[in-house]
């Protein structure tokens, strides 16, 4: 199971053939933490700038994404 995942922002646009659809611009990343005294676990965000969204989309890393 990975500790973080990319954080990113749902774009709409239309593409050559009239069709719109969706790509997802990366933010940031949210990674799992586990507490030192009861084990129990939460999440942190690091975004990468500023964002004014109403939405952030979480997926696991891609094969290409940089482990950290």
């Amino acid at each position: 199971m990975t500790n973080h995942y990319v954080a990113t922002v749902p774009v709409k646009f239309t593409d050559n053939e009239g069709q719109e659809r969706t790509r997802f611009q990366r933010v940031g990343a949210m990674f799992r933490n586990t507490r030192n005294g009861d084990g129990s676990e939460f999440f942190s965000l690091k975004l990468d700038f500023p964002v004014a969204v109403q939405e952030l989309v979480m997926f696991p890393p891609s094969s290409k994404e940089p482990q950290e």
